[in-house]
């Protein structure tokens, strides 16, 4: 028998089709497998220890995936809960959980796994020889870090369904763990349990509905086969294997803890117009190594934001705030005693070049320029007092001496905005374990059914 897994979307809170998660129940899968998030959107999750996502929208998914577990009695795993996977996020996603069984009667045991690290075990493990860099990895400094995640991978998960849990909330996870965990557990063939698992974890994104979210994959000895759940998605072998390359340097190679995941002799046959049939992955062991990630403040934020529209300053925008620029940095320092060693103050040109700097290809004036202001300083206090300072020159500074006084606009009242802590990533570098379980720990909990009001 293969083992059936249903992977509703490519992250909770991003949203999946009803129907289609209606069709892969229907199907009766052997577990549910989600993710909770990534560091795509940077370090401020990771730092802060919050998830990115609405805590509505995540009950209101999360209650649609409880209640098919329900239905179904499989396992119900979630990796990286709470977008980040730090301790904090995982308990958010058990609040979460722990409210929506009281509201829908459910009694269920619930597996934690927690992949936060405490500085002192990472500053050992230095010491040991037991951390490594990564390229690229910043330089080695555990100092002032606010949070630490290691992440797990398939034996972490498979640990936590061995405690018989109804569902699973992990944190910081590879996002193909989840998915790779129970059909490694069963048995099957291992390259295909890991190239199945990182074809499905972004959901419908390797199909050609990639907005449907919800995905069904079946792995056995020999490998896998994938099939969209919407009516009006279809897998093939151009979608299929094209997800390789997604958050993938190499499209043949997919390293995880344990080892790594060889696609080179893989072969992607098309079954019928919707469902694809993968064999020929292969399963590399190597050193039991998992990655490490942390973030630090790296500073604190405040921002301004001003409109040009007068044709002249939208055409010479850049000239302009090139002039500001070293303007205010006389005011600063004449003023509040600040070099540029203390604060960075730097201007994006929104519709010219905000994006991607020099290499924006743009032909024409534009209408209408946004100048996006950032103060980065030492203190939210600082920044905002820099802020407070160039307000009265950004909304009033000549592009040239010998020109009237320019008015431009400010979008919203006050002009500056305070964003508090800036979050840095401080870590790219893998932990190196002899034991697997030695840097995490599973925690349980249960619910006790009741009627609901």
């Amino acid at each position: 028998m293969p083992t059936r897994v249903l992977v509703p979307s490519g992250v909770l809170g991003l949203g999946f089709d009803r129907t289609a998660l209606a069709r892969g129940v229907a199907m009766r899968p052997d577990i549910i497998c989600i993710d909770g998030g990534s560091t795509d959107s940077g370090p401020f999750s990771l730092g802060a220890g919050q998830s990115k996502y609405s805590r509505a929208a995540t009950k209101s998914e999360w209650r649609s995936l409880m209640q098919a577990r329900a239905e179904l009695g499989v396992p119900l795993v979630i990796g990286t809960a709470g977008t980040c996977g730090t301790d904090s996020t995982v308990d958010w996603m058990h609040d979460i959980t722990v409210e929506l069984a009281a509201e829908l009667g459910q009694s269920l045991k619930i597996a934690r796994l927690y992949c936060s690290q405490p500085v002192a075990r990472i500053a050992t493990a230095v010491q040991q020889g037991q951390v490594t860099p990564l390229t690229p990895a910043p330089e080695l400094d555990l100092s002032n870090l606010s949070n630490i995640v290691a992440l797990a991978g398939a034996e972490h998960i498979q640990a936590a369904l061995n405690t018989g849990a109804d569902i699973v909330i992990a944190g910081r996870t590879t996002d193909t763990a989840t998915i790779a965990a129970l059909p490694l557990a069963r048995g099957d063939a291992a390259g295909g349990a890991w190239h199945g698992a990182k074809i499905a974890e972004c959901g419908a994104l390797c199909s050609t509905n990639p907005t449907s979210g919800v995905i069904m994959v079946d792995f056995d000895a020999d490998g896998f086969t994938v099939e969209p759940m919407a009516e009006t998605a279809a897998c093939t072998p151009h979608s299929v294997s094209a997800h390789m390359l997604y958050e993938n340097s190499d499209p043949f190679r997919l390293y995880e803890p344990g080892g790594h995941l060889d696609v080179t002799d893989a072969r992607y046959t098309a079954l019928d117009a919707r469902r694809v049939r993968v064999e020929g992955s292969r399963w590399v062991p190597g050193p039991y190594t998992v990655k490490l990630e942390g973030a630090r403040i790296g500073g604190y934020q405040t921002t301004i934001m001003a409109i040009l529209r007068n044709a002249h300053y939208a055409r010479n925008a850049q000239a302009w705030v090139d002039r500001l620029t070293g303007f205010l940095t006389g005011e600063i320092e004449s003023r509040m005693g600040l070099t540029t060693a203390d604060y960075t103050l730097e201007f994006r040109l929104i519709g010219v070049n905000g994006a991607l700097g020099d290499l924006e290809n743009r032909s024409g004036d534009p209408v209408e320029v946004g100048v996006l202001g950032i103060i980065t300083a030492r203190s939210q206090d600082e920044a905002a007092e820099i802020g407070k300072l160039i307000n009265p020159f950004v909304l009033h500074y000549p592009l040239t001496d010998d020109e009237e006084l320019p008015t431009f606009a400010f979008p919203y009242s006050p002009a500056t905005t305070n964003r508090g802590a800036l979050y840095e990533f401080a870590l790219n570098h893998v932990l190196h374990l002899d034991d697997p379980m030695s840097a995490f720990r599973i925690e349980l909990s249960q619910t006790d059914a009741k009627v609901p009001a």
